[in-house]
């Protein structure tokens, strides 16, 4: 006896399923930074991560804790290294995002952030 092989359909079937998890793959799996210059990424990572309640610098939440400078500074923030920290670990009613921002992130975001809010969150404001 011999063993029989696969039909032309079951061959379709098995190529129609790699295609489909192909597909899948590309849709889920985390998109790398690789190549980004860290402004880049932090910018990115603010528009992924951040820009839901932070629309252009403001705050959805609480209207007297926006990302804007003047709110900054009246908050004691005086630098990306103080933002870095609140969006590592949180402060108040914003959770922690450390996890979520992966390696550097937090620090990737608080520099754009701060670039931002020195250029008042206007469209010329460009990432140094």
């Amino acid at each position: 006896m011999q063993a029989s092989s696969p039909g032309p359909q079951a061959w379709r079937r098995w190529l129609g399923f790699l295609a489909l998890l192909g597909l899948l793959l590309l849709i889920w799996w985390p998109r790398p930074v690789w190549g980004e210059s860290p402004a880049a990424s932090g910018e990115s990572l603010f528009a992924n991560h951040c820009a839901g309640c932070h629309i252009n610098g403001g705050n959805i939440l609480r209207r007297g804790k926006t990302l804007k400078l003047k709110a900054l500074e009246r908050n004691g923030i005086t630098g990306p290294g103080a933002i870095a920290a609140i969006a590592s670990a949180g402060l108040g009613q914003m959770s922690g995002y450390g996890e979520v921002l992966g390696p550097g992130g937090p620090e990737a975001v608080a520099g754009w952030v701060w670039q931002q809010a020195l250029g008042n969150w206007s469209a010329e404001a460009k990432p140094v």
